[in-house]
């Protein structure tokens, strides 16, 4: 690394300039091919995706819909149905159906699979009026979360902000910002340019730009700390450059690493829109790290010695805050270990209660169209009117047909089902008592495939698959939840590996491993709480509680491990370097706080700003993951990596750093705090 450091620092305004000609590059590619991102959430060996492939082999044109309701029924709903007839991409409007006890009406229509729903909007909602109340909605009317809005923006002023105060310097503090965002700006440009390659959903984006601008921030500080730390020390530019960037910037690439291989494992849900979401991501962190180890050296050879404060030169002999809680986890480790256990389980708690689902339009905040559109709608046709299960039957025989006639007739006797209706001669159209998001719709669903179908397939060749939009979700949420447990061992062994290769330890990395499941729940139960249990969405933008939806907690699960990870190997880093240094564990851990706290601590407010920018963002899903992210990397933070992991090694002694003899010959060497310690290691 010190290589690339010299390297990088002689030819300082020629990696510049590589980096703004690449940026420009990529922007006029991107801006002259556009985009082609995609929202489809294939589950193949689902019943809901096999019932929609019977559907498609009737032919004809793939078609989806969408409701228009209006009140009072009447005048002028012919004349608005007449014109939206005629629009480019609608293939038929149904007759209107009313409720005669409230006066309300709507009528369905069918649009070809990728027809633009804007026109039947504008023409729809233009004969909206104080006397005449007119929604629209549905599953074509549904606008799926798209890329950031800028809400990122507010994230960087509170990180510039929290660095200025830390480095009481500004171009130290533009320096993480400047690095992070070049770092996210070119690998967005490139995942726009991929989306025509790949398989990607436009929300990559918004992953992209949340995880990459937190971890990219803070990869960039701990190496400008490091190097302000060795210029204050008497060291030159180049030589406290190329230290920096051989102790921190090791770290900062292992740790990265570790990040961009936790999204990757998402491959194992095996569901392309969250495994684009992933690949969109792990090409972020890439780029941050290679911002960080090629284009921060060089901003820092140009800026010399202007990173530092003017008061930095001066020696102060005060305790730091860091210190202070050294100390203070040094004399009482038993307490805090305890405490930080308590303040985890407190609030990974909710966890246990997690349901996983899509929320629908009745929990979005009130006066959004989608919620205008269900409060119009629940009152006249039920709250499952936006929740209908298609039956699809395939009938090889008459035997079959008459099964199929009769399970039509049972249906309307099972409990939590609201109409049946026939819509062809195979599929019938089942309407539930509740909404789509409810437990008794999930509960309904399970108990027509396990019970009432099964009871009608008996003794005949009939086959009858449940589908439609709710059906989907409960088969995406069941899938993936079901592999979860998969996802979450396959990280916490890689964890427990590469800081066993890190550090050559075996209780390092296993309270490391157990401490990121444990942030991993903590996050999980914060969502719970807030967006399930909806203790505070409602300030967040996003309407009341619903269950969570099933990209949120796959993602938490491989987001949080990485950046868990981050601040692990920050923290014994620093703890192992002065452990090869002194043999002396007590000390080892009170160096290692001290020297790290302040910074792990910056990082972590810094990434929480970022995060909770996203949490602001009025999109259920996004908001989900900032604020699920934002909370865990606080928690691990402060209480688990400056507290309970500091504690548990002081508890547990020299036996920290043991390792077997015939792990040491087998395992290889990678060294993440640089060649004086190799030297001492050899």
């Amino acid at each position: 690394m010190s290589t690339l450091a010299h390297w990088c620092s002689r030819r300082r305004f020629a990696v510049v300039g590589a980096w703004i000609v690449a940026l420009v590059a990529l922007a006029a590619i991107a801006l002259a091919g556009g985009t082609a991102f995609t929202d489809g959430a294939d589950l193949p060996d689902s019943e809901s995706a096999t019932a929609y492939a019977l559907l498609a082999e009737d032919g004809g044109t793939p078609t989806t819909s969408g409701n228009i309701v209006w009140k009072p029924s009447g005048d002028p709903a012919g004349e608005m149905l007449a014109k939206i007839r005629t629009l480019p991409g609608v293939v038929d409007v149904t007759e209107p159906r009313v409720d005669t006890g409230t006066g309300t009406a709507y009528a369905t229509v069918v649009l070809d699979k990728d027809a633009d729903t804007a026109p039947v909007t504008e023409a729809a909602l233009a004969y909206d009026s104080p006397d005449f109340d007119v929604e629209v909605g549905g599953q074509a009317f549904t606008e799926l979360p798209g890329a950031s809005h800028g809400t990122e923006a507010v994230g960087i002023i509170a990180a510039l902000v929290i660095l200025v105060l830390m480095f009481r310097s500004g171009w130290a503090a533009a320096l993480p910002i400047v690095v992070g965002v070049v770092g996210v700006a070119a690998s967005l440009l490139l995942v726009m340019i991929a989306s025509h390659a790949v398989d990607l959903a436009a929300t990559s984006l918004t992953m992209g730009a949340l995880i990459g601008l937190g971890v990219g921030i803070d990869y960039a500080l701990f190496i400008v700390n490091r190097h302000r730390k060795n210029l204050s020390r008497g060291r030159t530019i180049t030589d406290s450059i190329a230290d920096a960037l051989d102790t921190s910037g090791r770290a900062v690439v292992f740790a990265g690493a570790t990040v961009i291989v936790a999204l990757l494992g998402m491959f194992v849900v095996d569901l392309g829109l969250l495994t684009g979401m992933a690949r969109a991501a792990a090409v972020t962190v890439l780029f941050t790290i290679l911002a960080a180890i090629t284009l921060l050296p060089a901003l820092l050879a140009i800026l010399g010695t202007r990173v530092l404060s003017k008061r930095q030169q001066v020696t102060s002999h005060r305790p730091t805050l860091s210190a202070r809680w050294a100390d203070l986890i040094d004399r009482a480790p038993k307490r805090a270990a305890t405490a930080a256990l308590l303040v985890i389980a407190l609030i990974a708690a909710p966890v246990t209660m997690m349901r996983v689902g899509d929320a629908d339009a009745s929990s979005d905040p009130v006066g959004t169209p989608a919620r205008a559109y269900h409060d119009l709608m629940a009152p006249a046709f039920g709250d499952g009117f936006d929740a209908s299960l298609l039956l699809v039957a395939q009938v090889p025989d008459a035997a079959s047909s008459t099964a199929f006639t009769n399970l039509a007739t049972s249906l309307a006797e099972v409990p939590g089902v609201a109409t049946v209706a026939a819509a062809g001669r195979t599929v019938l159209t089942v309407v539930p008592e509740t909404s789509a998001q409810t437990e008794e719709t999930a509960d309904l669903v399970h108990r027509l495939r396990d019970e009432v179908i099964p009871a009608a397939e008996r003794g005949s060749g009939l086959r009858v698959y449940v589908g439609g939009t709710t059906a989907t979700s409960i088969d995406l949420s069941d899938a993936l939840l079901g592999k979860l447990p998969l996802y979450l061992g396959l990280i916490a062994l890689l964890g427990f590996l590469l800081l066993a290769v890190a550090f050559r330890s075996i209780l390092v990395p296993l309270v490391g491993a157990l401490s990121n499941l444990a942030t991993i729940l903590v996050g999980l139960g914060a969502v719970t709480a807030i967006f399930q249990f909806g203790w505070g969405s409602a300030l967040l933008g996003v309407g009341s509680g619903a269950p969570i939806m099933y990209l949120i907690p796959v993602l938490i699960v491989g987001v949080v491990f990485g950046l868990s990870m981050d601040y692990q190997v920050f923290l014994v880093s620093r703890m192992h370097e002065e452990w090869a240094h002194t043999r002396d564990n007590r000390r080892a851990i009170r160096v290692g706080l001290t020297e790290t706290g302040q910074v792990i601590a910056a990082a972590a407010t810094i990434m929480l700003c970022v995060f909770a920018s996203f949490g602001f963002s009025g999109e259920r899903i996004v908001s989900g993951i900032g604020i699920g992210l934002g909370l865990a990397v606080l928690v691990d933070a402060f209480v688990v990596r400056l507290t309970l992991i500091p504690a548990l090694m002081r508890l547990i002694g020299r036996a920290n750093w043991s390792y077997p003899r015939w792990a040491d010959r087998v395992t290889p060497r990678v060294s993440i705090e640089g060649p004086v310690l190799e030297t001492i290691k050899s």
